[in-house]
């Protein structure tokens, strides 16, 4: 049946109205979803109210032509301009969950090209209620003998809420005021975080060691529960009290298995404990139970600070800290300083010098270091000093002075570091000190002083160093907008001089420095060269795509143009057409090269040169292609979203239609339109109704305008248009048109809701009843649902049509109300009938009422129509005369009866001015539905044209 509906689909030849319907973007923020703040408008674009956890839905309501693309953006506050890095591009923005992180001002921009781009924002305010923190804190005055003897007690309660939180404070479950007596003081202090309300207890009574709770409430706004928190209050009450079981510095070996225990030694109410570790995590395999920390196998790695935290919300923390030493040694280095006081770079006979030792060491005060000279120990002299803490050298460096060097000076001179009676490895390390040892030179060897590579490969910088010792390479950036190292450091060492570079980009090209290290060297003024890095990579041109049109007969000149590149020139460029290498001229085209770009000339836009042509351009390092569709075929056309009321129903029928308008993008591009191909089809279906639609010329920006009729309610269908041209056809635009049942004043045509739509024809649920209507059809059932009451299907007999009803089971009591309210209508008549079918089946149905509120003088709602008890397993039809005396709305009001066997529908509403029929509906064309045991009659809404007909000829 549906399929043969659609093959009869009518569609009414188009006609064209107006001129230059381009027109700006406009947007409106609509607030959806769980917003807890629901204005009268439902469209206020200042604050959307929402509770953390629900889902915030913004939905941008965006007109104009073309249809203008939304993008949301957010700021982090309503005081700042910047824009997140994220957006979303999307007309219903919709976030789960929402955080209080992610309150602020949400921005909706919408742009079409035309104009100025609209942009229009709304700020979000997350509602929130933390668990409230009770702290208890006493006087810093006289802190001898109990706690809490003739003492000042203060307790603290705080909390993290919006809006802010109200305080109760209560003592037992009497409610305590400010200044209730003199022992009684409740104040708000300043300089806190978070929002705080102190009870002061002034010099405790024996009544005053009681249980106090702190309520704290955002008086349930967006339905946040009230949160509390209790303390009990004793003469024993105390702050906690730590001991450790070691020193607060402790010096293991590693390898050895370290337990710390956390004494409690005094706290009322009993604190807890708990163990962390800076910088960084517990190390891994730690255990922390209660007060005991064990590390299995310590290691190096696992030094630093371990704190133990006692907490029982009385006075301040206890915190007790252990400096965890695991020893180690590492970097063993020296340095050979030539004689300061003559400022000498070289090692001279009669001038001082001085060898440095150093280590890396935990911990580091306690690192021994000896010195020998040609294996055997170094002897103090007059001439030869060891000393300690150089104040010019790392803290724990020991120094070999020399004191006007002598020939017999020369040697090995070995520096050992050790641990003494530790399990851990000395370190050394060896200098030679001779007539040959010499200050270092760098320079960069012979051909390496520009290093060219291709991205992606790996390179390798380098630099030589000359000298005994020879130091260490120091690599660094000399770019200051490119600092750090490839590495992500600023600064690399490396032993041989030799930076090397893995899959190189073209953002590492640049100057990189090479200089000597001060250590494992001499200790004068660093040797420094310079490198430079030259990173070539395959070209990027533009256009990367471009689609070309043009009329039948007209040049086109298509242009490949070099954006960067290194090297920054084009060593060549080849053209293809549908992937053939064109051929030199003077068969095709001519091809004119430059240094950055490659042109193409055609000199007409035939079918046969119409297609895909490519140009690639090199660079000797790699190539780059531009794309280019040639064509003459017609742009596609723009759908029109902005038509008012595109949406027209039929009453008889059951059917609607469509008013589609759209605009032809670029008609002055390519050769005039001659038609347009117009295919319509249901969704879900395969079959589809082809039209051509014949016209004259278009201009840019007219609205053309087409009708499509018997299209089935409440069906959606996909449209798709092409225009044609002498060449052929062109670009095809499709959209989604779906059923939306209109919201009109009442008028002399007709005005049907069939609750189709999920809007509802403009009906909203009373706020002041006991629960709400349901809209649902046959697809949408609960399977569970309660039997021999309710309809089974709509007035309609289809699954897909939809109906509003109630349902009366748990919880729903005798005598709770729903209501449905219709919009408020503007009288321009003395008489109106509201129509509407009902089924009101089931032993336990109650009453359908109906209900006209006057706007007139205030809302009041008068009754005009009811109806109580079971009428069947039918859809039976009313109709109801009203006389509104000034602007009105209708309610249906359905009341639920003495058990859960009561549901109660209704459907198709009309509402028509004038009187209504006088001669109401006969039983015997009373719709029964399926199961009832009785024929069914079709309802005359059900009818096609030809139905009608034939039915007028038997009659």
């Amino acid at each position: 049946m549906e399929v043969t509906c659609l093959l009869l689909l009518a569609l009414i030849p188009f006609h064209c109205r107006g001129q230059g319907v381009y027109a700006p973007a406009q947007a409106q923020i609509v607030h959806a979803g769980q917003a807890c703040v629901v204005k009268e408008d439902n469209i206020s674009e200042r604050v959307y109210t929402i509770r953390e956890g629900d889902t915030l839905v913004l939905q941008c309501l965006v007109t104009g032509h073309p249809r203008p693309q939304v993008r949301w953006t957010k700021t982090a506050g309503s005081a700042s301009d910047k824009f997140q890095e994220t957006s979303v591009f999307n007309e219903t923005l919709r976030i789960e969950r929402i955080a209080r992180t992610q309150g602020g001002r949400y921005y909706c921009k919408a742009e079409n090209g035309v104009g100025v781009p609209a942009i229009k924002s709304i700020r979000v305010d997350v509602q929130y209620l933390d668990e409230p923190v009770l702290t208890v804190h006493q006087t810093v005055s006289d802190v001898r003998g109990n706690f809490y003897q003739e003492k000042t007690v203060f307790l603290r309660c705080t909390v993290n809420s919006n809006p802010p939180a109200r305080f109760i404070w209560k003592r037992g479950s009497d409610t305590l005021s400010h200044n209730q007596d003199n022992g009684v003081d409740i104040y708000e202090p300043l300089y806190t975080q978070g929002e705080t309300k102190v009870l002061k207890l002034k010099n405790l009574r024996p009544q005053d060691y009681a249980s106090y709770t702190c309520q704290v409430s955002v008086r349930n706004v967006c339905g946040v529960p009230d949160k509390a928190v209790t303390f009990r209050l004793t003469n024993t009450t105390a702050p906690p009290a730590l001991k450790l079981s070691v020193n607060e510095t402790l010096v293991v070996n590693p390898g050895e298995n370290v337990t710390v225990q956390c004494l409690l030694t005094g706290g009322d109410p009993l604190p807890q404990l708990q163990w962390s570790h800076g910088p960084g995590p517990l190390p891994l395999g730690a255990l922390a139970q209660g007060g005991t920390l064990s590390i299995p196998s310590v290691q190096a790695r696992d030094s630093g600070y371990y704190n133990c935290t006692a907490t029982n919300n009385v006075g301040n923390p206890a915190k007790k800290t252990v400096n965890l030493l695991v020893r180690s040694m590492k970097n063993a280095t020296f340095q050979i300083t030539p004689d300061v006081i003559k400022e000498s770079e070289n090692i001279q006979l009669g001038q001082d010098l001085k060898l440095s030792c150093h280590v890396d060491a935990v911990p580091q005060e306690k690192v021994t270091y000896q010195w020998f000279k040609n294996s055997k120990p170094a002897r103090m002299s007059k001439r030869l000093l060891v000393t300690r803490n150089d104040p010019e050298l790392p803290a724990v460096t020991s120094s070999l002075e020399l004191i006007d060097l002598h020939f017999s000076d020369y040697g090995t001179y070995l520096c050992v570091a050790s641990f003494p009676g530790a399990p851990v490895p000395d370190l050394s390390v060896e200098v030679n000190i001779s007539s040959e040892t010499v200050p270092p030179t760098i320079s960069v060897p012979k051909g390496r002083a520009v290093v060219t590579v291709r991205e992606g490969s790996p390179a390798e910088l380098q630099c030589e160093v000359r000298g005994k010792p020879r130091p260490p390479v120091l690599w660094s950036r000399v770019d200051k907008e490119a600092a750090l190292l490839p590495s992500g450091l600023p600064l690399e060492e490396t032993p041989d001089g030799k930076l090397r570079l893995e899959h190189v980009s073209r953002d590492m090209s640049g100057t990189y420095r090479c200089q000597t290290a001060r250590y494992n060297g001499f200790n004068v003024r660093p040797r420094e060269a310079q490198v430079q890095l030259n990173v070539q990579f395959p070209p990027e041109v533009e256009p990367s795509s471009q689609d070309v049109r043009q009329a039948l007969g007209r040049p086109v000149l298509l242009r490949c143009s070099l954006l960067r590149g290194s090297p920054q020139r084009i060593a060549s460029a080849v053209w293809r057409f549908k992937g053939q290498l064109l051929p030199p001229p003077p068969s095709v085209p001519v091809a004119a090269e430059a240094p950055d770009h490659s042109e193409l000339r055609l000199d007409a836009v035939t079918r046969d040169s119409s297609g895909s042509y490519e140009c690639s351009v090199s660079n000797d390092v790699g190539s780059a292609t531009c794309l280019f569709q040639v064509s003459a075929k017609a742009y596609s056309p723009e759908f029109y979203f902005d038509t008012p009321n595109p949406t027209r129903s039929h009453k008889l029928s059951k059917n609607y239609s469509y008013v589609l308008q759209w605009t032809q993008r670029e008609p002055d591009a390519v050769d005039p339109l001659l038609n347009y191909r117009l295919s319509v089809r249901q969704l879900n279906q395969h079959n589809a109704v082809v039209k051509a639609i014949p016209v004259r010329r278009v201009e840019k920006g007219q609205l053309l305008e087409y009708i499509l009729t018997d299209l089935r309610v409440p069906h959606s269908y996909e449209v798709r248009l092409t225009p044609y041209t002498t060449f052929g056809a062109g670009d095809m635009a499709s959209r989604i048109i779906h059923y939306t049942e209109p919201i009109n004043s009442p008028n002399l045509s007709d005005n049907t809701c069939h609750f189709e739509d999920e809007k509802i024809c403009g009906y909203t649920q009373d706020l002041t009843d006991n629960f709400d209507w349901t809209r649902q059809n046959a697809l949408t059932q609960n399977p569970k649902r309660s039997p021999n009451t309710g309809p089974p299907t709509d007035i309609s007999g289809t699954p897909e049509g939809y109906y509003m009803f109630i349902e009366t089971s748990r919880p729903r009591e005798l005598g709770d109300r729903a209501r449905l309210v219709s919009p408020l209508y503007n009288a321009s008549a003395k008489f109106y009938c509201v129509s509407f079918f009902y089924h009101m089946y089931g032993k336990h149905i109650g009453s359908l009422n109906l209900l006209v509120r006057s706007r007139n003088k205030g809302p009041l709602d008068t009754h005009a129509w009811s109806l109580s008890g079971n009428k069947g397993n039918v859809w039976q039809q009313a109709h109801v005369p009203i006389n509104p005396s000034g602007p009105f709305q209708i309610i249906f009001e359905g009341v639920r009866g003495s058990g859960y066997l009561g549901d109660i529908a209704i459907d198709d509403v009309t509402l028509k001015k004038g009187e209504c029929p006088r001669k109401q509906m006969d039983p015997n064309k009373v719709v029964v539905m399926p199961g009832s045991g009785a024929p069914r009659q079709p309802h005359p809404q059900l009818w096609g044209p030809m139905a009608v007909f034939l039915l007028a000829l038997q009659r």
